[in-house]
């Protein structure tokens, strides 16, 4: 293991603590920002805690933060979602995380009440809880099952109609949404994850992890880049048939 991964781990620990020490709080504080999403006193404290030590142990490295902003470095950059799935968060769903990336060399997702850790560094392949993990080697879309987010997402860019032909067409489709539906496909427990509207920060630990389990990664033109604006993580296997029934 890597210092890199090391203090990504790190900064994963101290994240789950603030999380949890937050998480179905009665006197959590959530406010709305400016593009009617939520953001909470945890999320906040979250990325301070994270941009603390990064400061500390990387003071040369930039930082991307979804609360806080771009912090200016010497070249490298911490890419950081410090609650993703706030909104599951602020209701007391346990599906949530912390997605922590280091210029896609590194990525780490930790998600605390589920139990569950996944990482990864280029070279070195992905885990989940310390445990090896690979994509599967299902191969045709009528055995695949595809994970999502909601359909509405979908329609707001025209996709409705083509996403849910897609669907009809898989075995199984579950819509657990935000970064769970990539972990599983990094698993092998799903073929499909997709996303029409996603940021930067929601998918630079994505890639890295979902590419370093074997499957294969880009935004819905096919582009490999987690700054594309939305994302398709699949097996590899089923990747350009998803691409041409959602975009062709």
């Amino acid at each position: 293991m890597n210092d890199d991964l090391r203090l990504a781990l790190s900064l994963a620990d101290a994240a789950d603590a603030i999380t949890m020490h937050y998480f179905q709080s009665a006197t959590l504080r959530v406010r709305t920002k400016s593009d009617r999403t939520p953001v909470s006193e945890a999320d906040e404290a979250v990325e301070r805690a994270i941009r603390e030590q990064i400061g500390r142990e990387r003071p040369d490295d930039g930082i991307l933060g979804e609360e806080l902003g771009v912090q200016a470095g010497k070249g490298r950059r911490w890419i950081i979602d410090p609650i993703d799935a706030t909104k599951n968060y602020v209701r007391g769903i346990p599906v949530f995380g912390t997605l922590i990336a280091l210029d896609g060399e590194v990525g780490v997702i930790s998600a605390p009440a589920l139990g569950r850790r996944w990482w990864a560094s280029r070279g070195e392949g992905a885990f989940c809880n310390g445990r090896a993990i690979h994509v599967s080697a299902v191969d045709s879309i009528d055995a695949a099952q595809l994970c999502y987010d909601d359909v509405p997402g979908f329609e707001r860019f025209g996709l409705g109609k083509r996403f849910l032909n897609l669907i009809r067409r898989c075995e199984r489709t579950r819509g657990f949404g935000d970064f769970w539906s990539h972990m599983l496909v990094a698993e092998g427990a799903a073929e499909i994850a997709v996303e029409p509207e996603v940021a930067h920060w929601d998918l630079a630990a994505v890639q890295v992890i979902v590419e370093e389990a074997g499957g294969r990664f880009t935004n819905l033109d096919g582009e490999r880049r987690a700054d594309g604006g939305s994302a398709l993580s699949t097996n590899g296997l089923l990747h350009d048939a998803v691409l041409a029934a959602l975009v062709a």
